[in-house]
């Protein structure tokens, strides 16, 4: 035996010392232990290891490839480690992936075959492991639909009610043994989503309803953290959880083997643990029982909800808290809201939601609360932004209360739980009240000068009474004095830019804060309208790839807008110059094509004021000092309601070339209308090329016909800007072109929603074929030309003005 196994180690080192890098696995080419398979970006590699630094028990696995130590991301044969040194791993004539233990025969397949006889098998740059049809290109199978202990960017967990199908995160037993462990990660079905960390069939921890950007039983999160991370679910009954790589760090999300998530990025000198679930006491699920609370402190307290006393008054003084508490006071209920029998609500504040939630139709807080008034059986309710209206018709399960952050949670109790302190109320609030009354003469006196004096120089401009802060919360209103300070008088050497609204000039405050002023002019044709539509919506959205106005000036004639400063200025400043265009490379250019989509969705669907942007268009799109994009000028978009699919307009305003064809000539938008100026911008991110100036061959083919054209004879790969062709993956750059000529179709039912044009960003899965684009404008260089255009739908003329 002990021959053997001298033996055995002898042959692996030999492997070892003559190990090389595969580009693919085909048929004809296995990989053999020592041999590995490395991602085309270098970050990944795939290839047989041994956890226990022992070489008789060997797994194929894929991991980072220059980290120390090394983290494995996902291993095939968990169960079954490999003992022969003669193993392999294959592909078969029909498609199906095949570990051999060498004489011992094969110990993991992907135990499917297809009707292919052509196939390869590649490692992504996602680290996605992908077998792949030599002749359709078409994706058979990947790793990314059989997740091991580790979420990489672009995977994700996902549920399917109609398939059964769902992705989890499932535990190595120990870190040396990554057979399954106990501890199994998920997303669960139910409107919101939450996480769920499970221990065999019982809850180990719980992250709380998902509200559009994040849990809600994680306040402590920082938001950078959290920003990166989607949940989406449909109609259909199937969603998906993914989150997007920070800046240009590694990141995974691991499930260790005693049940924690854990988050890291790579500094790229080592890892850096940034976030961890669970991470108090509290976040044990239910460790304070049935309408119990779990006190955010040290140590762990347990109490009962207002109206509770605990079920076994012995066991809780023992520190036992699981039986949880019971209702001091049975409810009366009859459905009505009138009457000294009825039931109150009482608020608990900083609360983590409680489990078995059920989602309510309801447009604002008093229609869930009389909602749940009217409902006997209503036990609780919430109103959380991001959400809408939550109720809870079973005991109130794991709730959390912290010191700051969480929800407004409202308990229905009995009326008479509250009586008992109405007099000592009633004492207090008479003389607190007495006191008040007293200070507050003095004060009313005081603001009322104040008011005097502040409405008549409000007076003197009507446009600044419609921007009071109750309008827009937090608006800062700048004086003339301070921006003109700031941008040295708007001299020439501060000028970023020019634009059919006027013109953009960099600044600096007197505390060094630097500034970027959107300065109106009269002929802009932005009037009070479009002014006062930037300022308020562009005021209530907040998100990582938008930009954020920091205030306004208004004296006479003039309108100024204030922006947080943008060092890169806009994105046309780099992919149409000819030295510029070479600083981002293709990496870089789909980091920003991500970035824009994830700030679309924002828009679209997680932002509570839902917007149509209207002027999509590479200009628009800023880019910070790490090139992080966010778009821009909000002053043509407009809101519209969740259910509403669509509205129109009969004033077409826009830029020619990215307008869609339905928007420019009947005046109907649509989220659609977006996708399809998404669609023209994604094209000229790879091709560097503008729509308006491109003319390609005798024919003076447009840009869209000309990326047409590419895709049906490349699939795309020549597409790209020829100074880029070394930094790319042609497989990513061809997947790239297909879904701009996606967005571009000319019947909007035909492009993809927002929420399906980011899963094909981020994830491999299969794309429809496109139709040919039918729709182009021959527009003319200068972008600030009018057009008259007759809309065919009885509509008098349109006017589209450019930006």
């Amino acid at each position: 035996m002990a021959i053997t196994r001298f033996l055995f180690a002898g042959l692996l080192l030999f492997t070892m010392l003559l190990s090389f890098s595969y580009a693919a696995i085909t048929p004809t080419s296995p990989l053999s232990i020592g041999q590995t398979l490395i991602s085309s970006n270098k970050v990944y590699e795939l290839g047989f290891f041994s956890p226990n630094n022992t070489q008789d028990h060997q797994y194929v696995g894929i991991w980072f490839k220059d980290t120390t130590p090394q983290v494995v991301v996902w291993v095939a044969n968990r169960e079954k480690p490999i003992t022969d040194s003669t193993a392999n791993l294959a592909i078969s004539s029909n498609g199906s992936l095949l570990l051999s233990n060498g004489k011992h025969g094969v110990v993991w397949s992907t135990g499917v075959t297809f009707a292919s006889s052509e196939c390869r098998v590649e490692l992504s740059d996602s680290g996605n492991l992908i077998v792949i049809d030599n002749v359709s290109l078409r994706f058979l199978w990947q790793s990314f639909e059989h997740l091991g202990d580790t979420l990489l960017p672009s995977s994700s967990l996902t549920y399917n009610l109609a398939t059964g199908e769902k992705r989890v995160l499932t535990s190595w037993k120990s870190y040396t043994n990554p057979s399954p462990g106990d501890f199994v990660g998920l997303i669960t079905p139910q409107v919101p989503s939450q996480g769920f960390i499970m221990r065999g069939s019982t809850p180990h921890w719980r992250s709380g309803p998902w509200a559009k950007t994040r849990f809600t039983g994680l306040p402590f999160m920082d938001e950078s953290y959290t920003t990166p991370f989607s949940l989406h679910q449909d109609v259909n009954g199937s969603g998906y959880f993914s989150f997007f790589q920070r800046s240009y760090n590694l990141s995974r999300v691991t499930l260790t083997s005693e049940g924690y998530l854990k988050l890291f990025h790579h500094s790229g000198i080592n890892w850096v643990f940034d976030y961890e679930a669970p991470s108090h006491s509290c976040d044990i699920y239910g460790v304070c029982g049935p309408f119990g609370v779990c006190v955010w402190s040290v140590p762990v307290q347990c109490k009962c909800f207002k109206g509770f006393i605990p079920k076994s008054v012995e066991e809780w003084k023992r520190g036992n808290w699981t039986e949880g508490c019971v209702r001091r006071t049975e409810l009366l209920c009859q459905g009505k809201s009138t009457g000294k029998d009825v039931n109150i609500f009482h608020p608990v504040a900083n609360i983590k939601p409680p489990d078995f939630y059920e989602f309510a139709n309801a447009v604002n807080a008093e229609e869930c609360y009389q909602s749940c008034l009217r409902n006997c059986s209503c036990l609780a309710l919430a109103y959380i932004q991001g959400i809408g209206c939550l109720m809870w018709n079973q005991e109130l399960m794991d709730a959390v209360q912290y010191p700051s952050g969480g929800e407004l949670l409202s308990i229905r109790l009995a009326h008479s739980e509250l009586d008992g302190n109405k007099r000592k109320k009633t004492i207090v609030v008479s003389t607190v009240s007495l006191t008040l009354f007293v200070i507050l003469g003095f004060a009313a006196f005081g603001l009322w000068r104040c008011r005097v004096e502040h409405n008549a120089h409000i007076a003197k401009d009507p446009w600044r009474n419609d921007l009071n802060p109750q309008v827009v919360p937090g608006l800062d209103f700048f004086e003339m004095n301070t921006i003109q300070a700031a941008t040295d008088n708007f001299s020439l050497s501060n000028k970023l830019g020019q634009g059919g609204f006027g013109s953009v000039y960099k600044g600096k405050l007197q505390d060094g804060k630097e500034i970027a002023v959107k300065r109106l002019s009269s002929s802009s044709g932005q009037g009070k309208e479009e002014f006062m539509n930037e300022i308020l919506l562009i005021s209530k959205l907040q998100h990582r790839n938008l930009v954020r106005v920091l205030g306004c000036c208004i004296e006479g004639e003039e309108k100024l807008l204030i922006y947080e400063f943008m060092v890169n200025k806009s994105l046309d400043t780099f992919i149409f110059d000819s030295r510029k265009r070479l600083e981002i490379d293709w990496p870089k250019r789909f980091d920003i094509i991500q970035g824009i989509a994830r700030g679309l969705l924002y828009l679209h669907h997680d932002s509570r004021l839902r917007v149509i942007h209207r002027d999509l268009k590479v200009s628009n799109i800023l880019l910070d000092e790490k090139m992080n994009p966010k778009i821009s000028d909000f002053g043509l978009a407009r809101m519209y309601q969740g259910t509403q699919y669509q509205d129109n307009t009969r004033r077409v305003v826009g830029t020619l070339g990215y307008m869609a064809p339905e928007y420019a000539w009947t005046g109907m938008f649509s989220e659609k209308s977006d996708i399809y100026s998404f669609g023209v911008l994604l094209l000229e991110i790879i091709s560097g090329e503008k729509i308006s100036r491109f003319r390609n061959g005798e024919e003076g083919k447009t840009l869209l016909a000309y990326a047409w054209d590419s895709w049906c004879e490349t699939k795309g790969v020549d597409f790209l800007d020829r100074d880029l062709a070394d930094s790319c993956h042609p497989s990513e750059v061809g997947r790239c072109v297909q879904i701009g000529l996606l967005c571009v179709q000319h019947q909007p039912v035909d492009r993809p929603n927002t929420p399906e044009l980011l899963s094909m960003l981020t994830t491999t899965s299969d794309l429809p074929s496109p139709k040919q684009p039918t729709f182009t404008v021959h527009s003319r260089a200068d972008e600030s030309m009018s057009s008259d255009l007759i809309t065919d739908n009885g509509m008098t003329q349109s006017v589209i003005q450019g930006r």
